[in-house]
């Protein structure tokens, strides 16, 4: 397995969150996308959604099955990674770089504060 960074949060679902000033960022863990294997599609939440906790923010599809991401933190979206309309394999390259899926404004900022650290993820995925 790849290096997990000590600097993010992380999901049972596999994804990441890293806190970006007033915004945090998200993506898929490199164990997420190694499970998935060649991602072929990210489908990306619209700028401006609404997203609540456990609600569908995107998705992805691989050449194994397609999988709906699932909000972590509630907020407001803000930026997307239009690079991986072109690109999708950039998650599969880049998970914690480049493959970032989208930021939000969350409305709870202390929220990501509840999410995984690197060592309780890491012990999940290890079992």
């Amino acid at each position: 397995m790849s290096q997990l960074p000590e600097n993010l949060r992380y999901t049972d679902d596999h994804l990441w969150v890293r806190v970006d000033g007033d915004t945090v960022t998200t993506g898929l863990t490199a164990h997420g996308q190694e499970l998935l294997s060649e991602i072929v599609l990210v489908e990306l939440p619209e700028i401006g959604d609404e997203v609540q906790v456990g609600g569908t923010a995107g998705g992805v599809e691989s050449v194994k099955a397609y999988n709906d991401l699932y909000a972590s933190v509630a907020g407001e979206v803000v930026a997307v990674n239009e690079a991986l309309v072109e690109e999708p394999g950039l998650v599969n390259e880049d998970p914690y770089g480049d493959g970032w899926i989208y930021r939000l404004r969350p409305s709870d900022p202390g929220a990501v504060d509840e999410l995984l650290d690197a060592a309780v993820y890491r012990a999940t995925i290890d079992q």
